[in-house]
């Protein structure tokens, strides 16, 4: 229903923030990261939306960019994942980090987040990992928009690697380079996408 709220920003609480929009106050449910971050009163503020429906309330949730927003969408797709915890989850990792983890079965991670439990925390890992998995490899490269097919290296955890690197915003030759520096046989996802960051 709305695509975003651009307004001056009238409060901001410790999960929630106030946005004047031609004399109309919208509240929105924000992750502390966001509230902390979003400025001081007065300030012109955009924030990316999600109106969640249920049967006697409607509420508002803002969130910082649009990367925020999609990884929390994707976490509500989740059994027993509702917008409260979603957000917890994303005032713990930002959605680079999100994305990672699961990508990388990093479940501990995620269950650091407020309300979030190691059960919980699997089953995000679980009912996500393929769907991160897709997202990761069909980014498109910075420069052509075209998938950089040619750039991933040869071997299913290698190209994952490469993959979860560009969602961090790495180009594809850097994620390329890193990986091919550090990739060496046994090693898990996890570990070549920690020693490829050393690298760059």
């Amino acid at each position: 229903m709305f695509e975003y709220i651009s307004g001056t920003l009238e409060h901001a609480g410790v999960d929630y923030c106030v946005v004047d929009v031609h004399g109309i106050g919208f509240r929105l449910n924000t992750s502390a990261r966001v509230a902390a971050s979003i400025g001081s009163k007065g300030d012109k503020v955009r924030l990316y939306t999600f109106l969640n429906v249920k049967e006697e309330e409607l509420s508002l949730f803002g969130f910082g960019s649009k990367e925020e927003l999609a990884a929390f969408e994707m976490l509500i797709t989740v059994s027993g994942v509702g917008p409260k915890v979603a957000q917890a989850v994303l005032n713990t990792l930002t959605p680079s980090e999100f994305c990672l983890a699961v990508a990388t079965g990093d479940y501990k991670a995620i269950s650091r987040s407020k309300g979030v439990g190691p059960k919980l925390a699997q089953r995000i890992v679980l009912e996500l990992k393929d769907k991160v998995a897709r997202d990761m490899k069909s980014g498109p490269d910075d420069r052509t928009g075209e998938i950089p097919v040619a750039a991933v290296p040869a071997g299913y955890v290698s190209g994952d690697a490469v993959a979860a690197l560009m969602v961090l915003g790495y180009s594809a030759k850097e994620a390329s380079d890193a990986v091919h520096k550090v990739l060496k046989e046994g090693m898990s996802l996890e570990e070549i996408v920690r020693a490829a960051l050393r690298q760059i």
